[in-house]
């Protein structure tokens, strides 16, 4: 019986929000294993800010979307059809580049397997066992480097990434200070999470609630939105702070260059470091990571949340939730369902 894949295709590039026309859902028949090749059918797709800059033409890490090209994205799948000794069907496994889509051909030399702990869902390997969980290491541990008693300030620090990056600095000792959208956010912060404070952008200023929080200034900072609020965080630097940019999800879906701190004096008279990072360059520190995070589950000191949306169909709008701050936790789309034990 010939498979039927389904598969969003990058119809129009976006000139703001993503529009109902920009994508289009499309059939074929799903491909044919080569030799050294797997077949996928794709379980759950992970949804990224970074997915609306791979819409655009504007400079980026990798080539944007090729227009009439399946949309970019990480997806983990199970083995449906093999022609490699390295995979059988069955095995769960992360495709270099699924997309969204529910079939994946892939070359069985660059796609990992899977194993599983007890307990751990799937999703938790597109999460805080995936590339989320290591971007969250390599900007604290490798760039804000916090150390005991330091305060460290994380924004959008109930999303995927600052909730994970909050908790680590937090094991390394330092005062945590998270910003996040609405009470909810907040109160898990500062309840489930532990971390020292909280600020809700949505309901209070955050420039004030910083001076209320951090008395003595920031020492590392973890930035994950840009604009007013990285400025806020910016201007409160101590000498020799430290600043891992990993996002600025505030202008993803504005045209033209992304601004930053006004005040660019303030970077050489505090002796500033502020470090864009992608982690697809930090690829060799996994092992570290998924060591570390994994033994700091398992000893009940770091905790995470995962937003699961049924169906294909509503990738596109399940993506404009990491715009409006309306998802809690990783957000990942179900594209069919889990194999039974």
């Amino acid at each position: 019986m010939t498979l039927i894949n389904r598969k969003w295709i990058l119809k129009q590039r976006p000139t703001a929000s993503l529009a109902p026309d920009d994508l289009q859902l499309v059939e074929a028949p799903a491909p044919a294993p080569g030799g050294g090749e797997v077949l996928i059918r794709n379980i759950y797709l992970s949804l990224d800010p970074t997915n609306r800059i791979w819409m655009s033409d504007r400079e980026q890490y990798l080539p944007p979307v090729g227009l009439g090209d399946v949309m970019r994205g990480t997806t983990l799948g199970v083995v449906v059809e093999s022609r490699s000794d390295r995979f059988a069907p069955g095995d769960i496994v992360l495709p270099p580049d699924g997309g969204w889509q529910l079939y994946t051909l892939a070359d069985a030399s660059q796609t990992r397997r899977i194993k599983g702990e007890p307990g751990v869902p799937l999703t938790a390997y597109l999460s805080v066992l995936g590339v989320t969980g290591l971007t969250a290491y390599v900007g604290v541990m490798d760039i804000c480097r916090p150390k005991a008693g330091e305060t460290f300030a994380v924004t959008a620090g109930a999303g995927a990434v600052g909730s994970v990056a909050g908790q680590i600095a937090a094991i390394q000792g330092a005062r945590v200070v998270g910003i996040a959208g609405g009470p909810a956010k907040t109160g898990w912060l500062t309840g489930e999470l532990g971390f020292d404070g909280a600020i809700d952008y949505k309901g209070e200023d955050v420039g004030a609630a910083l001076d209320r929080l951090c008395p003595d200034g920031i020492d590392s900072a973890f930035e994950n939105v840009g604009g007013p609020i990285m400025d806020a965080v910016y201007e409160r630097l101590n000498t020799g702070g430290r600043v891992a940019v990993c996002g600025l999800i505030s202008n993803y879906n504005d045209e033209g260059p992304i601004p930053g701190p006004t005040d660019f004096g303030r970077m050489l008279m505090k002796r500033l470091t502020v470090s864009g990072f992608i982690v697809i360059d930090h690829f060799h520190r996994a092992r570290d990571a998924w060591s570390d995070i994994s033994r700091w589950i398992a000893e009940g000191r770091l905790k995470w949340k995962d937003h699961v949306v049924d169906g294909l169909d509503n990738a596109p709008d399940a993506l404009g939730l990491l715009f409006t701050g309306a998802n809690d936790g990783k957000l990942v789309v179900r594209i069919s369902e889990e194999p039974e034990a």
